[in-house]
């Protein structure tokens, strides 16, 4: 009996590296910005920033360009906000894509691992047929 799961074609390459390799320089370059904004690294960065901001505006270099409420420093916040939240979303948006190609193509090969694994038995019992007929 032929075994027709013996056929191994091109396309058993996982789709989430074959997504991966055909993403545009945007979505490349939100990846990085995201894994770099989602790190322990960027938020003690940005902690630093915050203090010598503030630092500098209490003790009054340059006439304290920011006084005390520090306006600008809230805005600056809000237009990082505004720029850093579509860029996350992005990216979460495409690593919910590769997830589910992901669970496409890990459903398919489990269907085709469950044909195999009947076609095996069948096998098997047939094995043992002739087995227990001799």
């Amino acid at each position: 009996m032929k075994n027709p799961f013996n056929n191994h074609e091109s396309s058993d390459v996982h789709p989430v590296i074959l997504h991966r390799d055909c993403r545009t320089f945007g979505q490349k370059a939100s990846d990085k910005l995201t894994e770099h904004m989602g790190s322990w690294n960027f938020i003690f960065l940005f902690f630093l920033f915050f203090l010598v901001w503030m630092l500098v505006n209490i003790v009054g270099w340059w006439q304290g360009w920011d006084p005390y409420p520090f306006i600008l420093l809230n805005l600056c916040l809000s237009c990082l906000a505004a720029i850093q939240a579509p860029i996350i979303m992005m990216s979460q948006n495409r690593q919910a894509e590769c997830d589910r190609l992901s669970a496409k193509y890990d459903y398919a090969v489990n269907r085709k691992a469950e044909k195999e694994i009947q076609y095996i038995q069948k096998d098997l019992e047939e094995i043992i047929k002739i087995l227990r007929k001799k």
